[in-house]
């Protein structure tokens, strides 16, 4: 499967000023995430088709419903149009404080509810044959060492990319520091398997590595592996061994999170691990654990349904 980074963006649509001065606030400013940025960047062009040339003071709440119901009938879910819907308060946000903007119209207007989707993680099972065998070549030897430190310290996978051999990664220590959505700082554990797998990839990297790469993870050209680049070597790993799900990154960040609330309990802490804003963004973890706690009582309990 190759590698490399993502894919270059496209073309930027035509826009006016205020929404390219905007998204330069969001990019520079509050130092949104890339990933991020380019989800609000498509929600806020949606807008503008919507407009249809209309100014920002010309739309009422009215008009921000009719949108909501086209994105509605276009099949967007729930979640996607709240996110929206969040991209768009955001920006007549900023127009009443730098385009005198009178009102907000998109507040008060609701998404429509859609059902709750709780992440899909692997069991510990999973989790060990996933990272227990060992690695085939050099290559390997660095995927094993990615992949041991999602699971390990639940990082995201722009956190993941972006680290650099100077500062951020502490082996002695057995603590990785990085810089998650809105430029927030945070230091977690890594654990042994991770500390050990990472110290392999790093005696061999200077075979792959560019001279001036500061990456800690590179390809096969030397380059700092991309977000697109990794979720392929995962995918190809987990594919390999045979685990018969499709295993993204994201999922390694779920799966941390779901076993170490089982294992303490302790919301709080987990929250802080990955670098939740709110208590709430956690709150998931909680609905996992109890799915897991009523699968035992259904398999264990004499009286826990019909036989």
């Amino acid at each position: 499967m190759p590698e490399g980074g993502d894919a270059v963006d496209a073309p930027a649509r035509d826009a006016p000023e205020w929404l390219d001065s905007y998204l330069e606030h969001l990019a520079g400013q509050r130092r949104v995430a890339p990933l991020t940025l380019a989800a609000y960047r498509n929600d806020l062009f949606r807008l503008h088709e919507f407009m249809a040339g209309r100014a920002p003071g010309a739309l009422g709440p009215h008009d921000i419903r009719r949108f909501v119901a086209r994105l509605h009938g276009e099949g967007l879910s729930g979640r996607s149009i709240a996110r929206a819907l969040s991209a768009w308060r955001g920006l007549f946000r900023w127009c009443i404080r730098h385009r005198g903007l009178a009102a907000n119209p998109a507040e008060g207007v609701r998404a429509p509810k859609s059902a709750r989707t709780l992440p899909r993680v692997l069991s510990p099972d999973q989790a060990q044959a996933l990272l227990d065998t060992e690695p085939d070549d050099g290559l390997e030897i660095r995927d094993r060492a990615m992949f041991e430190l999602f699971y390990s310290s639940g990082l995201r996978l722009a956190e993941l990319a972006a680290l650099d051999l100077a500062g951020g990664l502490d082996l002695a220590e057995g603590l990785v520091t990085v810089t998650g959505k809105r430029g927030k700082t945070r230091t977690v554990p890594v654990g042994g398997p991770a500390i050990a797998a990472l110290r392999t990839w790093l005696d061999g990297r200077k075979q792959w590595a560019r001279p001036d790469e500061t990456a800690i993870f590179v390809t096969r050209s030397g380059a700092r592996m991309g977000s697109s680049g990794i979720r392929a070597r995962l995918a190809r790993w987990a594919c390999k061994r045979g685990l018969g799900v499709h295993v993204h990154p994201h999922m390694l960040r779920h799966s941390f999170a779901s076993h170490l609330l089982q294992s303490s309990g302790d919301l709080r802490a987990v929250q802080e691990l990955l670098g939740h804003a709110s208590i709430r963004s956690t709150q998931v973890y909680t609905h996992l654990d109890f799915q897991h706690l009523a699968r035992v009582y259904d398999a264990a309990h004499p009286r826990a349904r019909k036989r």
